[in-house]
C-alpha cells in the first residue's frame, strides 16, 4: 500500500517501532476484547478496520471504565468523515487489525467513573474527537488538539518534533483510542471531552460539534478570513462546504469552490445550500487553462485566502503518483503549490486536509519571494470553539443540516464506506444511527436502507 510503504521508510530512517503506550487509551480491544470488557459481559456492534479497503461491522464487548475519570457513552449518532477514508486506504500509519473506527459521535451518558463531576447518567452529550487531559500547558489554553498527556506515540513525536493529542478511532499514531462507530464508547477524561447538548439542539446538529464544525471554523478564522476577502477553497465535501458558509459569516466578499471528477456533483450540491458561492470544475477547464490561471482571471492578483480541504494522499499527476507508490513521499504537494501560486502577494494559505508526513517538489521559492503565509490548521482545538459554535447553532447562524444528506444504520457501515469512498452522487454527510438513537428530528433525512445487513 502506497503510504504505508512510505511510512516504513520513515520508520527505518528514525529507527523506532512506534507501539503506542498511552495509559489512558483502549489499545486495540480486538486483540483481547475481554481485557477491556464491561463486567456485565454485554456485547455491542462496532465497525473495525481489518486492512486496506477492508472494514467490517462485528460484535464485540461493551467497553469498561478503566480510569476514575472515564465515562461510558451510549452512542446515539456518529458519522463518516472524509479523513476516515485515509484509514480505509491505509494512508495513516500504525493501524492495527481490529481497531474500532470513528472519531465523531454524540450520545447519552451510560455510566461514569468516581472522579467525574460534570456529567451524569442520562445526560445528552457530544464528544470531542480529540482526547485532552484538561490540565497540561496546551489544555489550559483550550488548545485541546495539542494535549501533552494523551498520546505518547514515539514515531509521531520524532516525525513532527512534538506531540498532538490522542484522537478517538484514528490509529495508534494518535493514541490507539477505540472509536465511535459503535454502540458504546469509553471516553477518557470525560469531564473535559464531553459537552452537554441542550434540548433545542437535536443529535443531527449537535453531533458535528465533535469535529467538522470546529475544524471548518478553525480553518477559516485561523487563516484570517476577514471582511472583503476573496476566498478560494479546494474541495467541496462537508469541510469545504462549511468553510464556504463560515467564510461568508466572517465577511468574505467572494468564495470560490474548486472540485472535479467524481466529486464534481458536490459543487452544485453546495451551491444549492450556499447560493452566493462560485465554483470551478477543474476537469472542465478550457484547454491550456489551469486552476491558477482561472483564479487569476476571476480576481485581479488572485484570491486573498486559499483553504485546502482535500488531503495530501490524492496525487493528480503521474510524478507524485509514482513517488507515493514507491515510498518516496507520503503526500503530494500539488494542491499546496496551486494555493501558493494562486493567491495574491502576501496571501494566506491554510491546510486543513490530512497530510501525514513528507512531500516533494514544494514551491518554497514562491512562498518566500511573495511573502505567502502557509498555515497548518487541520487539527482544530475543538474545546476552544465548541461552546460558541453551539450558540451559533441555537441562534441559526450555522445550520449543520445543510451538509447532512443521509441517515444510515450502523449495521450497514461497510456499504456506506464503499459509497462514501466512491463519492456517490448526493452523499455529502451521513448521520449514523444505532439501537439507542432518537427518531429523526424535523428537517433531518429519513433512514436510507441498503439491505446489506
Amino acid at each position: 500500500m502506497a503510504l504505508s510503504q512510505a511510512a516504513a521508510v520513515v520508520e527505518k530512517i528514525i529507527g523506532h517501532g512506534g507501539e503506542a503506550t498511552t495509559e489512558q487509551n483502549l489499545s486495540n480491544p480486538a486483540k483481547d476484547p475481554s481485557k477491556y470488557a464491561d463486567p456485565s459481559g454485554e456485547k455491542m456492534k462496532a465497525l473495525v478496520w481489518n486492512g486496506k479497503y477492508d472494514v467490517k461491522v462485528v460484535e464485540t464487548f461493551k467497553p469498561a471504565k478503566i480510569e476514575n475519570t472515564d465515562v461510558i457513552v451510549k452512542v446515539t449518532g456518529s458519522t463518516v468523515c472524509g479523513s476516515d477514508l485515509h484509514l480505509l486506504h491505509g494512508a495513516i500509519i500504525e493501524m492495527q487489525k481490529g481497531d474500532i473506527l470513528g472519531h465523531e459521535f454524540c450520545g447519552v451518558v451510560d455510566s461514569v467513573g468516581p472522579g467525574i463531576k460534570k456529567v451524569k447518567p442520562g445526560d445528552r452529550v457530544v464528544c470531542s474527537f480529540q482526547i485532552a487531559c484538561g490540565s497540561c500547558m496546551y489544555c489550559q489554553q483550550k488548545l485541546s488538539s495539542m494535549c501533552e498527556k494523551t498520546n505518547d506515540n514515539t514515531i509521531e513525536n520524532i516525525m513532527y518534533g512534538g506531540r498532538t493529542a490522542g484522537f478517538l478511532g484514528y490509529s495508534h499514531f494518535t493514541g490507539g483510542y477505540a472509536g465511535g462507530q459503535a454502540e458504546y464508547v469509553r471516553v477518557a477524561y470525560g469531564d473535559v471531552n464531553l459537552l452537554k447538548l441542550p434540548d433545542d439542539v437535536p443529535d443531527e446538529k449537535g453531533l458535528y460539534l465533535s469535529d467538522v464544525l470546529s475544524t471548518s471554523w478553525n480553518c477559516v478564522v485561523d487563516t484570517g478570513v476577514k471582511d472583503g476577502d476573496v476566498v478560494a477553497i479546494w474541495g467541496a465535501g462537508p469541510i469545504g462546504q462549511m468553510c464556504a458558509e463560515m467564510s461568508f459569516i466572517n465577511g468574505a466578499r467572494r468564495v470560490i469552490l474548486i472540485d472535479g471528477g467524481a466529486g464534481a456533483w458536490r459543487l452544485e450540491y453546495v451551491k444549492s445550500k450556499v447560493p452566493k458561492v462560485e465554483t470551478i470544475d477543474f476537469t472542465k477547464l478550457p484547454k491550456g487553462e489551469t486552476i491558477v490561471s482561472t483564479l487569476k482571471k476571476m480576481e485581479h492578483g488572485g484570491p486573498d485566502v486559499a483553504l485546502e480541504c482535500v488531503a495530501g494522499e490524492y496525487a493528480k499527476g503521474w510524478a507524485h503518483y509514482f513517488e507515493i507508490l514507491l515510498g518516496m513521499e507520503t503526500d503530494t504537494s500539488e494542491i499546496v503549490n496551486e494555493m501558493i501560486t494562486s493567491v495574491k502577494n502576501f496571501g494566506r494559505c491554510g491546510i486543513t486536509g490530512v497530510y501525514v508526513g513528507f512531500t516533494n517538489h514544494f514551491n518554497i521559492g514562491s512562498l518566500m519571494e511573495r511573502g505567502i503565509r502557509l498555515i497548518g490548521n487541520g487539527q482544530a482545538p475543538v474545546h476552544r470553539y465548541w461552546e460558541d459554535l453551539l450558540k451559533k447553532i441555537q441562534d441559526g447562524t450555522i445550520e449543520p443540516l445543510h451538509m447532512v444528506s443521509h441517515r444510515v444504520d450502523l449495521a450497514e457501515l461497510e456499504e456506506v464506506y464503499k459509497r462514501y469512498d466512491a463519492r456517490e452522487k448526493g452523499m455529502q454527510k451521513v448521520f449514523v444511527q444505532t439501537k439507542f438513537s432518537f427518531p429523526p428530528s424535523p428537517g433531518a433525512p429519513q433512514l436510507t436502507k441498503y439491505g446489506t445487513a
